[in-house]
């Protein structure tokens, strides 16, 4: 990971690029944010950058002796401590490195279900009490080559009470060019005597416009559609690859709820019956996914209404839609439709038959249109 890497947060990059050039680094910073804003990638760029012999002036030279092992994230001087789970022989984070390693290696963006997925964890993960000898242990080793040794800790918060307590007595007296950096995304549940100790930076979301670029030339997206999945996202990578995934689902949702709509106006009862057969040869799961667009839906309806384009979130096919649709949803109905859904949603989790919760519920709106 390289500064390059990263998604914006321009003005971090200019900071933390700085600190290194002036040779000021606090020895414990704490990088805070959502995973899909860049805390970790920017945390991991810094770090590079850090120990890089050939850096320019905005960014480290990728080719150097240093850069070449932070490439194989192999540097002796460069330790991880993160959420694991304890199984078999695997007690401590650098039983996991080959797994890291190659989970690392391949993605700038992620998040701790990811890494969950990648290791096949079904418990939680914590970063556990055995972590603080193997802390005090690889801290008192000597710096081999860098400039600096770098103690990266993903996710701090996970941390057992011995360990966040050995990691106290190491930012309070710290070896020689020793830097802890600490990437967090609930900084409220660390140890509030390591906070005191820590230098804090907050990684913001990232700017929509920059977002929405990132989106166009990255996936071939038409300039409005990428502003819209921006704005969706609130600045948060992770959030909008969910969102384009999601995005062809979202077309067959919006085509069902146009079709519930015009047969609960037009009062087409043999339209209803169809409509309630199709959603119930449906998953469960997708049945119920439908019923929740349905409700984001009918909010942004309601939000149209007061022409605040800044508050709405839908994309071009549900803005189109929404023109003629949005003026019957209205202080009279709005509360009861969502009512509504919900009740639908609560009949399907407990197995009542789809197809008469569907019919029931296009009957139901059929009255609550009409208010």
């Amino acid at each position: 990971m390289f500064f390059r890497d990263v998604i914006g947060q321009d003005n971090l990059k200019r900071q933390l690029i700085a600190s290194a050039q002036k040779g000021v680094v606090p020895h414990s910073q704490l990088f805070c944010g959502q995973a899909g804003c860049g805390t970790l990638p920017l945390a991991f760029a810094y770090a590079r950058y850090l120990n890089c012999t050939e850096r320019s002036d905005s960014d480290a030279c990728g080719q150097c002796a240093s850069c070449l092992k932070y490439n194989e994230i192999v540097h002796p001087d460069l330790h991880f401590i993160f959420p694991m789970v304890q199984e078999g022989k695997k007690t401590v984070c650098d039983d996991y490195l080959s797994e890291w390693r190659t989970f690392l290696s391949t993605r700038v963006y992620f998040d701790l279900n990811m890494w969950l997925d990648e290791i096949n964890a079904a418990k939680q993960a914590l970063i556990y009490s055995k972590e603080s000898d193997e802390i005090m242990r690889k801290v008192s080793l000597r710096i081999y080559e860098a400039t600096y040794r770098i103690l990266f800790i993903w996710m701090p918060e996970r941390m057992h009470a011995t360990c966040a307590n050995k990691l106290l007595k190491v930012i309070e007296e710290p070896p020689p060019n020793t830097i802890i950096l600490m990437v967090s995304e609930e900084p409220a549940r660390i140890l509030g005597t390591i906070l005191s100790r820590s230098q804090r930076i907050n990684v913001k979301p990232i700017d929509v416009q920059t977002l929405a670029q990132f989106a166009r030339l990255q996936y071939e997206i038409e300039d409005e559609n990428a502003q819209h999945i921006a704005r969706m996202a609130h600045g948060n990578y992770l959030q909008m690859i969910e969102i384009l995934h999601e995005s062809e689902e979202n077309a067959f949702f919006l085509q069902q709820f146009v079709t519930m709509m015009r047969n609960s106006w037009a009062k087409n009862v043999k339209g209803m019956k169809i409509f309630a057969d199709s959603l119930a040869s449906l998953g469960k799961d997708r049945q119920r996914n439908f019923l929740a667009y349905c409700q984001r839906f009918i909010r942004e309806n309601f939000i149209y209404r007061f022409q605040t384009s800044e508050m709405n979130y839908m994309n071009q096919d549900e803005a189109n839609f929404s023109i003629n649709f949005a003026p019957f949803i209205t202080e009279r109905n709005v509360f009861d439709l969502m009512y509504e859904l919900t009740e639908a949603d609560r009949h399907l989790a407990q197995n009542v038959n789809a197809k008469m919760v569907f019919f029931d519920l296009v009957l139901r709106i059929t009255t609550l249109l009409k208010k």
